[in-house]
């Protein structure tokens, strides 16, 4: 796998009031056997794409989505594809667990053609990603999509407060708690309540954006773990692995020439290492 440029949230922007996710758009890549733990919507956007389960055997798809924490192989090289992880502790993320009936769930072409519409990484990994979940959601008949949610005002001011939070900032429940006036308690059941998953995957998702957004923009891994909150280089490669079932060391920008650059600016290979 090869992430040539995660989209990086500008400071001052507003934070996702959704869980935060990764996603990418361009050339695809062949993977050998993985597993991780978020789940893995891959399109084929002028073509098929190859799949398979474990040492199951190849299918040709327009697009797949896998279960999390399943051995699968995908081969999408000479496609344009479009990538997203998602956590799968999410609203979403369950409603399309809920779902699958086996290592992945194929979509048809008009599934592939809905969903990719319109669907740019940058646009994603801001508000329009609730939206475009939603969608994924109902066109893969999950269920109906949530109608939008009242954000607590409390968790509006978390957000607020976790968007300017320095790396050395207290993520504890008790510090958060007091800074937005709420006992631990009442905080995790209003977050979960107003944004629809629990507040600790939620900040390990904002850790890994961040992460990945500094190395691929050239930053060094001890001081992306650092800048994105995790406590060292190793930290932050366990929880990589765990999650997108790659080290981190993958999302370093690869010396390539300027047009080739620029044409893969946002781009990631659904394959690893």
């Amino acid at each position: 796998m090869r992430i040539s440029g995660v989209p990086l949230i500008p400071r001052g922007a507003s934070l996702p009031v959704w869980p935060p996710l990764l996603a990418t758009r361009g050339p695809g890549g062949s993977s050998t056997g993985h597993a991780h733990h978020a789940m893995h919507l891959v399109l084929g956007l002028d073509g098929p794409l190859r799949v398979r389960a474990g040492l199951g055997p190849w299918r040709e798809v327009p697009g797949v989505l896998t279960a999390p924490d399943v051995p699968h192989a995908i081969d999408a090289a000479g496609r344009e594809v479009l990538l997203v992880f998602l956590d799968p502790e999410s609203e979403a993320g369950m409603a399309l667990g809920s779902s699958l009936e086996g290592p992945f769930r194929v979509l048809s072409a008009e599934e592939r053609d809905l969903l990719a519409r319109d669907a740019e990484p940058m646009s994603l990994m801001r508000a329009e990603g609730v939206a475009w979940t939603h969608r994924v959601v109902e066109v893969l008949g999950a269920g109906a999509a949530s109608s939008r949610r009242a954000v607590h005002p409390r968790v509006r001011k978390l957000l607020r407060l976790l968007r300017d939070l320095p790396s050395d900032g207290d993520t504890s429940l008790s510090a958060l708690a007091a800074e937005v006036g709420l006992s631990p308690g009442r905080l995790m059941h209003a977050f979960t309540e107003s944004i629809g998953m629990p507040l600790r995957p939620y900040l390990a998702w904002l850790r890994l954006q961040r992460a990945a957004a500094a190395i691929v923009s050239g930053v060094p891994l001890g001081e992306a773990a650092h800048a994105a909150g995790f406590s060292d280089a190793a930290h932050m490669t366990r929880t990589f692995r765990r999650m997108l079932g790659m080290p981190p060391s993958v999302l370093r920008p690869t010396a390539q020439p300027a047009r080739s650059r620029q044409r893969r600016e946002g781009t990631l290979h659904p394959g690893h290492e």
